[in-house]
């Protein structure tokens, strides 16, 4: 995270951290002071998720915000506090992971991978895999049902955990309940190197990948980018855990190993190489809208995007393209090594 220091006469950068002292109030704003920049307002939605802390500020006290609008039509640099707040506990958990710095935390939840625990506001993941031997739930069969009765044992429990892993752009958070030491794991992974194939076991599933157990004590993330070619929204609809699954170690570093599902199986874009080109015609199904447009599959694997904006926006491309239908689209971005596409579609009432 960047933060804009104050003395700039130029307008600070979207997403970065400002500071300056409180010159007014209102009944639902508050207006900073940010030096030649100009003057920041906390208002609208923004004040109403910090209400409780802005109705105690007082003019003169200092309030480090995020710029979330650099000028609206009223000409404010527009700030939000949560959003700073949220930069700076993300910070201080890369600090905590650094100094490996012990944490006492409750036991929120349990599934059948692990525990969701609750560190300032944000729920992480502790793996079942990563407790200790005396909370490890150990059943006779492996039945995953008597597994998450057992964790769920847990639950209303402090437990003494250390932070391994912090994804911002998720939004979650990983830990650990062992303690190894720093040899003890370095000499795990010493064993490994990029590139290796290794046999694991699905330790437990999140929303944003699948932990694999390399071995007794040590785990990987497989991101859900790298589970398969194909668009994975749920990876509990394509994983159990306890399954046994080949992967492909893709990174390793600080001690944590990172795996790919999807390298050992035939990349499906290869097919297309000397194939497909830019202004080529071809059909695809529409399996997926998301922000920028709709997703468009040509093979189990291989989608392009085509944006809303061709349409004129997000409502009309939706009235003209229904999911799971199949329609004639004009090819204008193609590069299989990338896995990029883009796409438009060939109205079929403008055809000759």
């Amino acid at each position: 995270m960047k933060t804009y220091f104050e003395k700039s006469t130029d307008k600070p950068v979207l997403d970065t951290l400002v500071e300056g002292p409180v010159i007014g109030t209102a009944k639902a704003a508050v207006y900073i002071d940010l030096g030649p920049a100009g003057t920041g307002i906390i208002y609208g939605r923004e004040f109403a998720n910090a209400k409780d802390i802005l109705k105690k500020v007082s003019i003169g006290d200092l309030i480090k915000a995020k710029v979330v609008d650099i000028e609206n039509e009223d000409g404010y640099i527009e700030l939000s506090l949560k959003e700073a707040k949220q930069a700076l506990i993300w910070g201080e958990a890369e600090k905590i992971i650094r100094a490996k710095t012990p944490l006492e935390l409750t036991v929120k939840e349990a599934n059948k991978g692990g525990l969701i625990i609750d560190w300032q506001g944000i729920m992480g993941f502790l793996p079942a895999s990563q407790l200790k031997a005396e909370h490890y739930p150990r059943v006779d069969d492996s039945d995953k049902d008597k597994i998450l009765n057992e964790l769920k044992k847990l639950v209303g429990q402090k437990l003494s955990v250390t932070m391994i892993t912090a994804l911002p752009k998720e939004g979650k958070l990983i830990f650990s309940e062992k303690d190894g030491t720093n040899e003890e794991r370095s000499e795990m992974v010493g064993k490994y190197t990029v590139g290796d194939e290794v046999d694991t076991e699905i330790a437990g599933i999140v929303d944003f990948g699948v932990f694999l157990k390399v071995e007794d004590g040590l785990e990987g993330l497989a991101h859900i980018s790298e589970l398969d070619w194909g668009l994975v929204d749920d990876p509990r609809t394509k994983f159990k855990v306890g399954e046994k699954i080949k992967a492909k170690i893709i990174e390793i570093k600080e001690g944590k190993i990172s795996l790919s599902i999807k390298a050992l199986k035939e990349n499906p874009w290869n097919v297309f190489i000397g194939k497909v080109k830019k202004g080529d015609i071809i059909q695809g199904v529409v399996i997926k809208y998301n922000k920028h447009g709709a997703l468009v599959s040509i093979k189990e694997g291989v989608a392009g995007l085509v944006h809303h904006s061709s349409f004129g926006g997000e409502d009309k491309l939706r009235e003209k393209l229904s999911l799971g239908k199949t329609y004639d689209f004009q090819v204008t971005l193609f590069e299989p090594k990338d896995q990029r596409m883009t796409l438009v579609w060939m109205d079929p009432s403008k055809k000759a």
